[in-house]
């Protein structure tokens, strides 16, 4: 008898089976992470949901460092991410991809860079790449779920801060550095770079370098699906086995420097980037991206008074990027302006201990040429918070947190007509949630969150008006939107004994007055004017729409030793990870776009020695629910082999590893990809890297 199973009742049995679930060697869902070696255990600070470094946090979050963060380096953020508990990726050709949180993108997930937001437009447009290369990060924090309390309503989704140490934090002894490796065969990816610090007396000094090109991506078949293929003119190019403008190059670096004292630190640093790469879904359009960042850290610690520590981050981004067709430049993306943030740390008021800050920015966007999608704008928001833990037992922990910004945008129409009548708007949003950590035992701990959070409309949601190539779409914006609201509560389970740990977690958000992009049925040319379906040059009209929406799902991960010898240091460990997430419009009952199905993984390593070998296997389920006039996603499963030897030559630690991807060259498509049934992921693909640290 043959039994069908529903992807969200395996879902919820999974998310009841906490032994079961695990995450990436070196990612962890409280504050330590786990280093998957004989050698024991690594204790890492989750500073970006866990100022207070307490043992645990309410907040699902996870930590990629060390060796699998370089053997999981690609070429975008989200791409190195994607998989991980809750986390997808916007997947737009091997060049451009953000995160995606628990379904949400966009303005929805904070990108920050050293705790400071980035500043780009990677969340204006799919095509836009973040301006950050994955070689110069060290390690990464994602915290899913509501952040608001730390950082603002644009936190709803969740959190990804990177560092990258261009601010030294603490002294450097001697002269240290490192260098870094690739090939990869699946686009003939080359990348390099070399990181050196060196202290001398107070003064620690930093340097960083990196380079990168590819060619076109390997495809295992078409590069439009089976579906779009059916949709499309007879006589329409069909691609195959390589995905066509997909090439890109980048290249920068950095130079930074610290000044230390007994109880602290102040540095600046200063950081370039510059890329170009193709728009795989416009033939012949090329994005030349550049940006210059001036960066400034400090930290002073054990203050007499009421005030125990005091953390300063400050950037100012100058970030511009041009879509050149056919050799000639059509739009000009700029973004110029700062960010900064002030953390304080008080002493203990009774049974409390928290933290309490100031944040504030002042950003001004443009968009000059053929796509000027919204009017040149500048946007200035500050914002007070506050988070306070209260220890009410041993076995239970309370914590509280709030804050508030003041928003306001200014347009500057210009003469274009499009944007004639655009008005200022300003708008005060509050936040707050609290959570409790209870131990059950000394293997098992309950964590529960409730909160509210409120979210300005970003600029482009307010004022857009123009054609959008990188969706095919024709976007107009609302300047009469409102404030999106919603209630969350999560609820977690975790174990952990040695070699065993497991987090389970479900988890429900419920929006009033969601900001989506919602087809009218009308269609609009590049000039804005009303034509047919079926005019050349027809866009699609879509306007940004309030609307009750929901999301939940489930996410779990574990792993566990299975076998282990004093005989060269020989272990098995096995693990489990996997994700569902649920989200739709309840005024329609459709389905909201791009959301990833029910997601499983298994993996399995063999340790001997220093020598790691791991094999996994992925398994995504098919997305049959997608708004109307939406196309469906096929399932996919993707096998992956990795080994990795670390060893010493000449007095250096040397990392050397080789992974094969995809080895079935499956045709995958992710669900949360736009161009999902244009730009499949790539086909079978061998990867080989070396690291040398000195």
């Amino acid at each position: 008898m043959h039994y069908k199973v529903h992807p969200l009742s395996l879902a919820i049995m999974l998310a009841l089976v906490p032994l079961t679930a695990s995450a990436v060697d070196t990612t962890n869902t409280d504050s330590a992470v786990y280093e998957d070696s004989h050698e024991g255990t690594l204790q890492t600070i989750v500073v970006t949901a866990n100022p207070l470094k307490s043992k645990l946090t309410t907040s699902p979050s996870t930590v990629l460092a060390g060796r699998e963060l370089v053997i999981n380096r690609a070429g975008t953020l989200g791409e190195m991410l994607n998989g991980l508990p809750g986390v997808s990726t916007t997947g737009y050709g091997p060049w451009v991809a953000r995160p995606i949180i628990r379904g949400m993108d966009g303005d929805r997930i904070r990108l920050l860079q050293n705790g400071v937001g980035i500043v780009d437009a990677s969340s204006l447009s799919y095509d836009h790449a973040i301006p950050q290369n994955t070689l110069t990060i060290n390690k990464v924090e994602v915290v899913r779920g509501p952040a608001a309390l730390m950082y603002g309503g644009n936190a709803i989704g969740g959190v990804v801060n990177t560092f990258d140490n261009r601010i030294p934090d603490q002294p450097v002894d001697g002269v240290h550095g490192s260098a870094e490796t690739s090939l990869a065969s699946s686009n003939d990816d080359r990348k390099g770079a070399f990181t050196v610090e060196g202290g001398l007396g107070n003064f620690a000094l930093h340097a960083d370098a990196f380079a990168e090109k590819s060619g076109e991506l390997r495809i295992p078949d078409f590069a439009r699906s089976a579906r779009q293929r059916a949709l499309d003119a007879p006589d329409a190019e069909q691609p195959e086995k390589r995905l066509p403008n997909s090439d890109g190059r980048a290249q920068g670096g950095s130079l930074g420097g610290s000044y230390f004292w007994n109880d602290g630190y102040a540095g600046l640093s200063v950081s370039t980037f510059d890329s170009n790469y193709g728009s795989v879904a416009e033939e012949g359009v090329r994005l030349k991206m550049d940006q210059t960042k001036v960066a400034f850290a400090s930290e002073i610690k054990n203050i007499d008074g009421p005030i125990n520590n005091v953390k300063v981050n400050l950037a100012y981004t100058d970030y511009e990027h041009k879509e050149i067709e056919d050799g000639a430049v059509g739009t000009t993306f700029k973004n110029e302006g700062y960010e900064g943030r002030i953390e304080a740390h008080h002493a203990k008021i009774g049974p409390l201990d928290g933290v309490f800050g100031l944040q504030f920015s002042d950003t001004k966007f443009s968009a000059l040429g053929d796509e000027a999608l919204v009017p040149e704008t500048e946007t200035k928001s500050a914002g007070l918070f506050f988070l306070e833990n209260w220890a009410v037992s041993a076995p239970l922990t309370l914590s509280a947190g709030g804050r508030v910004d003041y928003t306001s945008l200014s347009p500057a129409g210009g003469s274009n007509p499009r944007f004639i009548g655009a008005e200022d708007r300003d708008f005060t949003a509050g936040s707050g949630s609290i959570g409790a950590v209870y131990k059950l035992n000394p293997f098992w701990s309950v964590t529960a969150n409730g909160s509210y959070t409120e979210r300005t409309p970003t600029f482009y949601e307010l004022y857009a008006n123009g054609p959008h190539g990188a969706t095919g779409q024709y976007l107009v914006g609302n300047q009469n939107l409102q404030k999106e609201k919603a209630f969350s509560t999560d609820l977690g389970l975790l174990f952990e004994n040695g070699p065993y740990r497991a987090h389970t977690s479900v988890y429900y958000t419920r929006f009033r007055n969601y900001l989506a992009e919602l087809n009218t049925g009308k269609f609009r040319n590049d000039d804005g004017d009303f034509v047919e379906r079926n005019d050349d040059g027809a866009l699609p009209e879509a306007i940004y729409s309030g609307v009750s929406a929901q999301f939940y799902g489930a996410e779990f991960e574990g792993k566990a030793r299975l076998w282990q010898t004093d005989v060269n240091a020989q272990q098995v460990n096995v693990d489990l990870r996997g994700d569902y997430t649920h989200a739709e419009n309840r005024t329609t009952g459709q389905a909201l776009p791009r959301i990833s199905p029910l997601r499983l993984s298994a993996g399995i390593d063999y340790h001997v020695s220093d020598l790691v070998t791991r094999a996994e296997v992925t398994h995504a389920w098919a997305q049959k629910r997608v708004p109307e006039n939406d196309l469906p996603t096929d399932g996919y499963t993707s096998f992956n082999m990795i080994a990795s030897y670390p060893f010493k030559f000449s007095q250096h630690a040397w990392l050397a590893y080789v992974r094969a991807d995809n080895i079935t060259n499956a045709n995958i498509r992710y669900a949360s990809s736009v161009l999902r049934d244009i730009a499949p992921e790539a086909g079978r693909s061998v990867k080989a890297g070396l690291r040398i640290s000195f």
